[in-house]
């Protein structure tokens, strides 16, 4: 269905792996230790998003002087704990897995390098995808579009022969801006 493509690039929680649920419940777990809050819906708005983003968005909300990237650290240590127990592929896993070997692929996230490399390993499909960037591989995040015009760099494919796979607002205007064609997989 994607051979027109010369390359796929998944974004990776929510997308090819079942994170956000654990993501969310690591950081009502920091914030409930700092009397902060945020709206499950405030949290979902920021999916895609690096950490630190959306700690300084919880900062700014609850009129907090802590730092955002303390708050963010505090975040992806709790979320390390509990996502390598128990992180699940999702189906759209597959598609990587039938294209491995046919097209190059990469993984472009708002989760730190180490987290994704973890994580991918974890599950053992790391060696599907020829590069991972991370959230600290770039210094503009989704919605810009260095995060997948650097998967594009490394996999040596001109950006608008790839197609990306998402399930976040940020991601998708992302892939939009790297000239990109998208697949928004919560319309599948």
């Amino acid at each position: 269905m994607y051979d027109q493509y010369n390359a796929l690039i998944f974004d990776m929680d929510g997308t090819i792996l079942d994170t956000e649920p654990t993501h969310r419940k690591a950081w009502h777990q920091v914030l409930e230790q700092y009397g902060l809050t945020l709206s499950e819906s405030q949290m979902v708005s920021f999916n895609g998003a690096p950490s630190w983003r959306l700690a300084q968005f919880i900062i700014e909300k609850n009129h907090s002087s802590h730092d955002p990237y303390q708050l963010a650290a505090e975040k992806t240590a709790a979320v390390k704990a509990m996502l390598l127990e128990n992180v699940l592929p999702l189906p759209l896993l597959e598609v990587a897995k039938a294209y491995h070997g046919r097209r190059p692929m990469a993984v472009g996230t708002g989760s730190e390098h180490s987290m994704a490399d973890a994580l991918l390993t974890q599950l053992g499909v790391r060696e599907l995808f020829t590069a991972v960037v991370g959230a600290d591989d770039v210094e503009r995040h989704k919605p810009e579009p260095d995060t997948f015009l650097r998967c594009a760099a490394l996999m040596g494919v001109d950006p608008t022969r790839c197609v990306v796979f998402e399930d976040a607002d940020f991601g998708v205007q992302a892939a939009k801006a790297a000239d990109m064609d998208v697949v928004d997989i919560r319309l599948l």
